[in-house]
Formats: C-alpha cells, structure tokens, sequence
C-alpha cells in the first residue's frame, strides 16, 4: 500500500489519482472512473470530486492501494 502525504483537510479523489500517475490530465478522470473499478474505503465510487480524508484507502485494480495520510 502506498501512501499519500496531504497537508491539507482533504484530497479529491481527481488530485490523488493525478498525483499517483493513475491518470494524465484532469480531463481524463471522468471516462477513467467511467471504465475503471475504483474503490474508495471498500465501496465503489464514480465521483472525481469525492474528499478524501486522512485515512481513507483507495483500491484500483491491477494498479494498487493508496492510503491518504497527514504530514
């Protein structure tokens, strides 16, 4: 499981998948989520702008965890 480091209150799950190099661009969350099984704390979610907080995991398929976490 990989974390993400935040230094804010949240994350949107548009920014993690950017920073973790799930995805390119901004412009290319919308058909991921679309095409892609992404799970958020177990349950599967299709919002880009989904918050994030410290402690929540994020499951992709084939690709891996990430767990979001404070500095």
């Amino acid at each position: 499981m990989e974390s993400v480091k935040i230094n804010t209150e949240f994350i949107t799950l548009q920014q993690l998948l950017k920073t973790t190099d799930v995805i390119q661009s901004g412009g290319m969350v919308k058909w991921y989520l679309a095409e892609h099984e992404v799970l958020v704390n177990g349950e599967h979610e299709t919002r880009r702008g989904k918050k994030l907080y410290a402690g929540d995991v994020v499951s992709i398929p084939d690709i891996g965890e990430f767990k979001v976490t404070t500095e």
